[in-house]
């Protein structure tokens, strides 16, 4: 049987370093849901706090925007070098 979570038990892989790099830029959780409402991304800040806690699973044009709002790779975003 297929489970959708992460060896951790959360529902994503990128909650942790989208809040690293939303802190390091100096932005609240509302703030970045609004940069991503820019995009036509329907979130808002429960949402962004849900990603972070990983309580909440986050689609691949999410993610994409995400990178380009918190101005990092998708690798760096996920964590992830893929070889």
């Amino acid at each position: 049987m297929f489970i959708n979570k992460s060896v951790d038990g959360k529902n994503n892989i990128c909650g942790e370093k989208v809040a690293q790099y939303r802190k390091s830029l100096h932005i609240s959780q509302r703030e970045l849901a609004d940069r991503l409402q820019l995009l036509g991304l329907d979130v808002d800040k429960n949402a962004i706090q849900r990603i972070e806690a990983g309580k909440r699973f986050v689609t691949d044009i999410e993610t994409v925007a995400l990178a380009k709002v918190l101005h990092v790779s998708l690798d760096d975003l996920l964590g992830m070098t893929f070889r």
